[in-house]
């Protein structure tokens, strides 16, 4: 298979292709500059794997949770490829991408990612290794650290990772004896196994039914005087 992975739900802006076994990938933290970014870095991938979009078999994005503004930067240039070039796309949790890679690099059993949400909260899932894919237990939450509870998750042995943790490392820990990593934000090429199993089992929709997840259910904003 020939898939495009593309993310822009944190600081970090990050673009993978698939071919057939083989990755390219560009990684960059760069905030409030995945609007210049994505597509620059979507063009050289495609470049260095000698592919055009319409060779490809789908697309997947990171759905978030994350920044609103990176989220829908990108479901939205994903949903443009994609419907330009009549793709399938898949939606991958920003939070399970860093699961995975420390499944993929630390041979992790169960992870715990957390996600600096602002406002004094984290995004936060737990995720156990499933064959070599980070499969969630329960379910993805936003919460306030100190609101946590050490009897509301059974995780053992787990793995830490995401700026949730750098953050509210003392609150996280009381909470979960988790082994520290060195991996803060998401990685479009460690989107890839989850998004092949996806596609594998018939998971990819039609472009305009890709959709983010904030996980908050609302967004916390001002309008301004006049508006």
């Amino acid at each position: 298979m020939k898939i495009l992975a593309v993310d822009a739900a944190t600081e970090a802006c990050s673009v993978a292709l698939y071919n057939d076994g083989e990755i390219n990938s560009v990684f960059e933290v760069c905030p409030q500059q995945h609007s210049q970014k994505l597509l620059p870095f979507i063009d050289q991938v495609l470049v260095d794997s000698g592919l055009t979009l319409s060779q490809l078999d789908g697309i997947a994005y990171g759905q978030g949770p994350g920044s609103f503004t990176g989220v829908r930067i990108g479901v939205s240039v994903t949903q443009g490829l994609a419907f330009g070039a009549d793709l399938p796309v898949t939606g991958i949790s920003n939070l399970a991408m860093m699961a995975q890679q420390a499944i993929e690099q630390h041979q992790a059993q169960s992870v715990v990612a957390a996600i600096d949400a602002r406002m004094s909260e984290i995004y936060l899932a737990c995720y156990q290794n499933m064959n070599g894919l980070a499969q969630l237990l329960d379910n993805e939450i936003v919460i306030k650290p100190e609101l946590l509870q050490k009897d509301d998750f059974q995780i053992q042995n787990s793995m830490s990772v995401g700026t949730g943790w750098g953050t509210y490392n003392e609150q996280l820990s009381t909470c979960f004896n988790a082994t520290s990593s060195i991996i803060e934000l998401p990685d479009a090429k460690f989107m890839m196994a989850l998004a092949l199993d996806a596609f594998n089992k018939g998971a990819g929709v039609a472009a305009e039914l890709a959709q983010p997840n904030y996980v908050r259910d609302e967004v916390s904003w001002k309008k301004l005087p006049g508006r």
